[in-house]
């Protein structure tokens, strides 16, 4: 049933008349518990909220799969106006993109340009940028890009995804360029062929993962709200000696929202993902298809006065 459930909700996350329909009538059908508005304004009183919490925040602008360049530019405008309203509202807020946003279904050089730009504007004020990981025919253009500009800007970080095969492949390849990772488990529906169909083995591969990047003195993010991974990663960082500095938890805007407190109470740096902006529904259906009972806010928004 919840493979069902799973499978449905990936489905309707690629449904374009839904998605019309949703930036019309906005974040009203419950999305407004996950996603911190549709503007970058919006946004900015939740995050101070979140930093006074003692919690750490990565933002994004939600959208993906751009097909002109100048909505493309216009995407990379908005990542800058972040960066520098980050650093004005002196926000502890990272910023988190898709490279389909900024051109990389157009070409090369455009994603390159428009990821050039963000940069050099995130490293004049000391802001992360860490760029998500989209679907798996994407992964090779999008960890290469990566591998480029890491050469060329220290402040920038990626996403690995454990339910696809390859990924202990790409920590190898990766462990020279001293990266900055956030591990997951993945979102997107993807074939039995690059990736595991079973939970365990994401499950799996996910500890793998964390206990290779850590052990190899790479800054790691884990990118979980399974109370089992969160204690694994705890267990493991305190038998290896590894400190608290060494490694964070992730988790989404609206989600466990105790355990996030609990775990910044521990001593752990925690970092809440928040994404914002008009283009929530892809986003909003793939966090329904994660977990079934995220259900109940969409349910709460429609009958919410």
């Amino acid at each position: 049933m919840e493979a069902i459930s799973k499978n449905f909700f990936l489905f309707l996350s690629n449904n374009k008349l839904l998605d019309r329909l949703a930036k019309r009538y906005g974040t009203r059908f419950g999305a407004d518990k996950i996603v911190g508005g549709e503007t970058f304004s919006q946004a900015i009183p939740l995050i101070k909220e979140l930093n006074r919490d003692g919690l750490q925040v990565t933002v994004d602008h939600l959208g993906e799969f751009v097909n002109s360049k100048k909505e493309a530019k216009e995407r990379a405008k908005e990542c800058v106006y972040t960066i520098q309203a980050i650093a004005s509202h002196q926000l502890n807020s990272e910023v988190s993109l898709k490279l389909t946003s900024l051109g990389l279904d157009i070409s090369e050089e455009l994603v390159m340009e428009n990821m050039r730009l963000i940069l050099q504007v995130a490293e004049q004020h000391g802001v992360t940028v860490t760029i998500d990981m989209e679907d798996s025919s994407r992964c090779g253009a999008t960890l290469d890009i990566y591998k480029t500009l890491k050469e060329e800007y220290e402040n920038l970080g990626t996403v690995i995804q454990s339910y696809l095969f390859r990924s202990d492949e790409d920590l190898d390849t990766l462990d020279e360029t001293n990266p900055y990772l956030r591990l997951v488990k993945g979102a997107y529906k993807e074939s039995g062929k690059v990736a595991y169909a079973e939970k365990s083995m994401v499950d799996e591969n996910l500890k793998r993962l964390i206990k290779k990047n850590l052990l190899n003195g790479h800054y790691t993010a884990v990118g979980s709200h399974d109370d089992a991974m969160i204690q694994y990663t705890k267990e493991l960082a305190e038998e290896q000696g590894i400190s608290k500095d060494q490694f964070e938890f992730q988790m989404l805007y609206g989600m466990r929202n105790e355990t996030q407190k609990k775990l910044v109470q521990e001593g752990y740096t925690v970092r809440v993902y928040l994404p914002y902006g008009e283009d929530w529904y892809g986003y909003f259906m793939r966090r329904m298809a994660e977990r079934p009972a995220n259900v109940a806010f969409a349910v709460k928004g429609i009958f919410k006065k």
